[in-house]
């Protein structure tokens, strides 16, 4: 071997050694963590192959019995399981952890904030979670920026904000372990190591003096006692149900029913169940003990079989976990439903946040059973309630962020923000981005980097003495050239983002919704100390301008249809333009688009959708949205205007009412009597104009409408349909049309 060669090879194993001696350093600090019930954050940085190295060096020093490498391919070597594409993060929830391994740094790898967030509340104590990223961390998009670049835009051509902030944060950190693969680290000093302390229960299934607290309380819950358990996360709620679960059974319960978003979600308590009750097997989303079960039902279908009346009524008892991830009317419904009901919720997670069912259910929760209870488990069950990681992703991804306490002052001014004006203030952006998180379920740590670097995001904030009190966030859609157009409403393109102008074109074939200019409110979000104060109105009245000025033709916004909602953009002129057929699976609501137009483009645009969607809703209400909330179905109807009501309808009608003719054979009379009140302003949660709603045009069936309506028999559903129709023949006068 030459001289030059072995010299090389000689400084090789130098590097190799040092690494190694490194890597064992900071595996031996890990140890150290976990006598603390500590978790650790390695920020590791360099070249993709050097930093791979490193990690692997780590992967193979400690005695780790279940580690994860997450990233876009398995390097070599690993163990099948080991390994776990960030998109599929989720799958992991409800596991754990002891060493998570990010790689951000390799060809193709990037930080995926949605992905980072979930795993790293899954790492327990003395886990350690390494971060690879590039010595530049920051200066330019990632490869997961591909995932941000809307059409025409490339992931190169957006900024890097969000990273830029990331690297500035962890540099900053004296709890993180910084190394530079090639440098020394910097290992954090650890505080001299304090005795845990004995737990002050008894309970031997809790980890935890709160978790003991929620159990019992489940356990002895009485009816039309609602519980609420609120948490951030690892704190043990799913567990806690779980528990009461078991003690459930083994008291004689014969049936528990429980839903969330998705059932990944209470895979925590399937497991607490398993290991409680050995006795006992898991079928599925299902658990057995003898003739006594537990069993997971979908929001959609609970709903569905509590209304026909096939589940609730007393002695039922439901679980509702994750309970801020599911509509408030639903939550409304089941409360009415389930003598016995527990709510469970996450306050601050990876993938939403409670604030917003905190501030909004809870009204209603108080309206409609005063005797509900609370309890908020605050002590940690998978690391020490002082783990320094825990506050590290808390920055990082802004997963803590809450609103700035509001002045009283109701003087408020209008502002458009800058992106570039909120990563350089942090305490601006962290309030501003707590709105968005107290306000409304669905706010991720992606939402973050999308309001830092996402193209074509606009954003709008009221102001209060310095302090942001609602703001409102935008994207821009459309403008497509006329080839693209065809292509994409023929279903052989699809351009990343532009979801409502896609929509309309694939789903009501308007091409014209993809060559004009649209813009949609991605969110609204108003301090709960301000609300019902008109400033969500102002902050879309702003947005209303601003758009015209800037020759936008729609201003649009897509949402879950509830007749509250259907009301508040009705008010401001907007018009419904498509409604989704099925349900969402994470809301258990049908999408509702609607839009105001602001040129005479737009005029002719939304004109042309409204009337093509008018025209498609009878029929549709007779079969895909047969099962539409009565309430939901008038409120859409309202916007196509009204048949006249001429003589013979107005005898036929009375016929039904007053006389004996069967509703059915006057159906055509009394469709024409519903939208002719519905014209003249009967409200659209009117009960008889609703129960006609759902008869006339739905085709509900007597059992259900006897269920709607509390009474017995098809006769009985007979008479409140003539006393329907004569209610609703009183508010029209004989002959006026529509």
């Amino acid at each position: 071997m030459p001289p030059a060669a072995r010299d090389e090879r000689r400084l090789e194993n130098i590097v190799e050694q040092r690494v190694d001696k490194i890597a064992v350093r900071i595996v031996e600090q890990a140890a150290e963590l976990a006598q603390r019930r500590w978790r650790g954050l390695v920020w590791l940085t360099g070249e993709a192959g050097a930093c791979r190295h490193a990690a692997l060096l780590l992967w193979q020093g400690g005695e780790w019995q279940s580690p994860l490498w997450v990233a876009p391919d398995a390097p070599s070597g690993l163990a099948e399981g080991d390994w776990l594409a960030p998109g599929r993060a989720r799958t992991r929830l409800g596991g754990e952890q002891d060493l998570l391994v990010v790689d951000a740094v390799s060809p193709g790898a990037g930080f995926d904030p949605d992905a980072f967030g979930a795993l790293a509340g899954t790492l327990r104590a003395g886990g350690l979670l390494v971060l690879m990223t590039p010595p530049d961390w920051g200066e330019r998009p990632d490869a997961d920026y591909a995932r941000l670049a809307e059409y025409p835009f490339r992931p190169e051509q957006l900024t890097s904000r969000y990273l830029a902030r990331l690297a500035g944060l962890l540099g900053a950190a004296s709890e993180v372990i910084r190394w530079p693969v090639g440098d020394e680290p910097l290992l954090p000093l650890l505080p001299a190591q304090a005795r845990s302390p004995v737990p002050p229960f008894g309970d031997a299934d809790c980890l935890t003096a709160d978790q003991a607290e929620a159990v019992a309380r489940l356990v002895r819950q009485r009816r039309r006692r609602p519980l609420v358990i609120t948490a951030d996360r690892g704190r043990g709620k799913s567990a806690a149900l779980g528990i009461a679960c078991a003690r459930l059974l083994a008291a004689g319960e014969a049936e528990i029913l429980v839903t969330a978003p998705r059932p990944a979600a209470v895979e925590s308590l399937f497991q607490r169940l398993v290991a409680l009750c050995p006795a006992g097997q898991r079928q599925g989303l299902a658990f057995v003990l003898d003739e006594r079960r537990v069993r997971f039902v979908a929001p959609d279908e609970l709903t569905r079989l509590a209304r026909e009346g096939a589940l609730g009524g007393a002695g039922a008892r439901l679980l509702v976990d994750e309970a801020a991830a599911i509509p408030a009317a639903l939550l409304g419904e089941w409360l009415t439903a389930f003598p016995r009901i527990a709510f469970a919720t996450t306050v601050h997670g990876y993938e939403g946040s409670g604030r917003g069912f905190a501030v909004r259910f809870r009204e209603r929760l108080t309206r409609e059973a005063p005797q509900w209870q609370g309890i908020h488990l605050s002590e940690p069950i998978r690391w020490a309630a002082d783990d320094p990681l825990e506050g590290v992703v808390d920055r990082l991804l802004l997963l803590d962020a809450e609103p700035l306490p509001a002045s009283s002052s109701v003087s408020t001014v209008w502002q458009r923000i800058l992106p570039d004006e909120l990563a350089d203030d942090e305490p601006r952006l962290r309030a501003l981005f707590g709105l968005l998180v107290q306000a409304h379920y669905r706010t991720t740590p992606g939402d973050l980097r999308r309001l830092l670097d996402g193209p074509g995001v606009g954003i709008g904030a009221l102001v209060s003495d310095k302090t942001p009190v609602g703001v409102v966030l935008t994207g821009d859609e459309g403008g497509f050239d006329l080839e693209l157009a065809e292509r994409v409403a023929r279903g052989e393109r699809r351009p990343r983002g532009h979801l409502m102008a896609q929509s309309l074109a694939a789903h009501a074939g308007c091409r014209e919704a993809l060559t004009a200019r649209l813009r949609r409110v991605v969110r609204i979000a108003v301090s709960a100390s301000h609300r019902r104060g008109g400033l969500g109105r102002r902050l879309i009245e702003a947005e209303v301008a601003r758009a015209s000025h800037e020759g936008i033709d729609l201003l649009g916004a897509s949402f879950g249809a509830e007749p509250g909602l259907i009301a508040f953009w009705r008010s401001l002129g907007f018009v419904t333009l498509r409604l989704g057929l099925t349900r969402e699976t994470a809301t258990g609501e049908h999408a509702l688009m609607v839009a105001r137009p602001l040129t005479e483009h737009g005029e002719a645009l939304a004109s042309a959708l409204t009337v093509r969607f008018q025209r498609a809703l009878p029929g549709l209400l007779a079969f895909e949205l047969s099962e539409l909330e009565p309430e939901i179905a008038a409120a859409l109807l309202s916007e196509g205007g009204s048949p006249a009501l001429d003589a013979t309808d107005r005898r036929d009608v009375e016929d039904v009412a007053f006389a004996q003719r069967e509703p059915a054979l006057a159906r055509p009379a009394l469709q024409a009597l519903v939208r002719n009140a519905l014209a003249k302003g009967v409200l659209a949660g009117n009960e008889p104009l609703c129960l006609l709603v759902a008869w006339g045009f739905q085709g509900r069936n007597s059992e259900w409408l006897a269920v709607r309506l509390g009474v017995s028999g098809r006769r009985e559903v007979t008479a409140r349909l003539r006393q329907a129709a004569a209610a609703l023949l009183a508010s029209t006068s004989p002959t006026e049309p529509g």
